[in-house]
């Protein structure tokens, strides 16, 4: 694959989940650094980010401490009626279309922009999950379509 394939393919507008996976002990400073930039600051936090060049070196460098792959719109729209959050706390609930924030955040709205937290807490996965082995074994890493499965374990 080219370099030019490669970057079409990183182009296209697609939205990333990423959960953190692994705890805060014996973490690198470096990737205590970019694990804080992702905003992945606690165990099972989660974050949508646009899939581009930048974000992609990133998950890269962190794929041992995270899961990652592509979000659907039927997930999106669970994650967000279960687990978004007011940035101005719950006392103002603010009432909000899900179906068509989710629309925009697949579109490339951010969060913020509904007034909502940039991130997600999630529980620890039903039925457990095999967190030092990568994707195929385990969840760390890229899982692609998967990661929803593994959303909709932690909602």
């Amino acid at each position: 694959m080219t370099d030019t394939e490669k970057e079409k393919s990183l182009s296209n507008n697609k939205i990333l989940a990423v959960i953190r996976i692994s705890g805060m002990v014996d973490v690198k400073k470096d990737i205590a650094e970019t694990l804080d930039r992702l905003r992945l600051r606690r165990k099972y936090a989660c974050v949508l980010i646009p899939r581009n060049k930048n974000n992609e070196g990133m998950l890269k460098k962190v794929k041992f401490y995270i899961a990652y792959g592509e979000i659907d719109k039927n997930t999106l729209v669970k994650l967000i009626k279960e687990r978004a959050k007011s940035i101005e706390g719950d006392k103002n609930k603010i009432k909000i279309n899900i179906e068509e924030v989710a629309d925009h955040i697949l579109k490339g709205k951010k969060l913020s922009d509904f007034k909502l937290k940039p991130f997600f807490r999630l529980h620890p996965p039903r039925k457990g999950i095999k967190s030092k082995l990568a994707y195929p074994k385990g969840v760390l890493g890229n899982n692609g379509k998967d990661i929803n499965k593994l959303i909709e374990r932690m909602l």
